[in-house]
């Protein structure tokens, strides 16, 4: 591994550690936020991973896809984005909370979309 290679490495294993010491503690969102967060995934992330997050551009997020990952890693993923991939940080739009939040539910199967009224 090439020394840059290296250093960008040990970067992505602190912002993991960071990332999962800020969020081990974290209350879930209120129930309205959730509710927002599952239209965010079923439609943003599903645009890229597909509708049912069984994969297209980006890998399948389904539990069984997913289940030899760990959480903090996820959230890591979520909240900071993959540099050098088309998966974005989406810090801007969530908190360290709610993406292992998001992280969370993902490893368990995520929630439809709530009915429209």
């Amino acid at each position: 591994m090439d020394p840059q290679a290296r250093l960008r490495l040990g970067r992505w294993a602190a912002v993991v550690l960071t990332t999962a010491a800020t969020t081990a503690m974290a209350a879930d969102p209120a129930p309205e936020r959730q509710q927002q967060l599952v239209r965010v995934v079923r439609q943003d992330c599903g645009s890229c991973h597909g509708m049912r997050l069984g994969g297209g551009l980006g890998p399948a997020l389904t539990p069984q896809a997913l289940a030899d990952k760990p959480v903090d890693g996820l959230a890591a993923t979520i909240f900071h984005g993959r540099p050098g991939t088309p998966m974005p940080p989406w810090r801007a739009m969530l908190d360290e909370g709610e993406a292992r939040w998001i992280a969370e539910r993902l490893l368990t199967g995520f929630p439809e979309l709530p009915a429209s009224r």
